[in-house]
């Protein structure tokens, strides 16, 4: 138990390090062969930060842990919005300016609903699993031509600050981190799934719940950073996009990836308390990012009510658990 306690520990620190320097690596290569600024924030650095909950969750279908991949994925978008959104608005008040975003929050809320649609029949055929994949390239495709379109748009220019002040680096170097932060990815999220799914074992939960929880939160950790680093910059719209990207990542890819490797069978739970959960965050995040008013914003009252949700859903969770465990 102690063993897979200090997997866990380090499979996490090491998937968010590894995650960074395949970010930078993969940014900096997309410069070197020419790749628009624009299109590296949206696409490389979209990818990147939600790299951790692909490999863990594709890992974990591999491995047959197909509940681990769902967890990591609904749970990843439910503290992507609740934690680290709220985190972040407390932290410093988001207004939204960007018409881009805009535009995405409709189609995650759209996704959403998808989500929900598919978990109705109790599994995630491999069917589902390519219709999430299929959506999830028209969607990318659709986003990258919009942000092209709109480079003036306020997204946009934070993109091009964000890969302005990172200092430029060597063709060689840029493929050393590239090739070596997707070895560790691989590596860290092996050792991860081993921890938590040891841990689940040994406590007698479902691997589901070590995957909307520890699991989770760990992945998350790229999006915190980057939303908090956008943040104290004042690029205000680059926090929200990455939460919106991400989110629009683990519903589709993430899940999408996991379900065409192994289909899964769904506990009733998923869609009844997780998947609810989701939906109504991500329909507030789409009404307070959308904006009843002409710009949309979220206060430090809203973070904070935003983080209370959260530690009400994990509160939940664990007193499940324990009730289960004691029963």
């Amino acid at each position: 138990m102690l063993l897979a306690i200090l997997a866990v520990v380090a499979g996490l620190a090491l998937l968010v390090w590894s995650a960074d320097r395949f970010v930078d690596g993969a940014a900096a290569t997309a410069q070197h062969l020419g790749m628009p600024t624009l299109l590296i924030g949206m696409v490389i650095i979209g990818f990147g930060t939600s790299a951790p909950e692909m490999v863990v969750s594709a890992l974990a279908s591999l491995q047959g842990n197909p509940g681990l991949a769902l967890g990591n994925g609904y749970g990843s978008n439910i503290t992507n919005i609740a934690l680290i959104l709220g985190l972040t608005a407390l932290l410093s008040p988001i207004a939204v300016h960007s018409q881009i975003l805009r535009k995405e929050l409709p189609v995650l809320a759209g996704v959403t609903l998808l989500a929900g649609y598919q978990l109705i029949d109790g599994q995630i055929s491999r069917l589902d699993a390519v219709v999430l994949l299929l959506v999830f390239f028209a969607t990318m495709g659709w986003s990258i031509w919009v942000g092209m379109k709109q480079r003036g748009d306020t997204l946009g220019t934070d993109f091009e600050h964000e890969m302005e002040e990172e200092a430029p680096m060597a063709l060689k170097q840029a493929l050393f981190w590239l090739a070596l932060g997707l070895l560790l990815l691989v590596a860290s999220s092996r050792l991860l799934v081993w921890g938590a799914v040891d841990i689940a074992t040994a406590l007698g939960i479902s691997d589901l719940i070590i995957g909307l929880t520890v699991v989770a939160i760990g992945t998350s950790l790229p999006e915190l950073a980057s939303s908090i680093a956008a943040v104290r910059k004042n690029e205000h719209d680059l926090a929200l996009g990455n939460v919106i990207g991400s989110n629009l990542f683990n519903t589709l890819a993430v899940v999408g990836i996991a379900g065409a490797i192994q289909p899964m069978a769904v506990e009733s739970a998923v869609l009844y308390r997780d998947w609810m959960v989701m939906a109504a965050l991500t329909f507030s995040l789409f009404i307070l990012g959308y904006g009843i008013r002409k710009a949309g914003h979220i206060n430090r009252l809203e973070g904070g009510l935003l983080v209370l949700a959260y530690a009400g859903y994990t509160g939940y969770l664990v007193y499940n658990v324990i009730s289960s465990v004691n029963a």
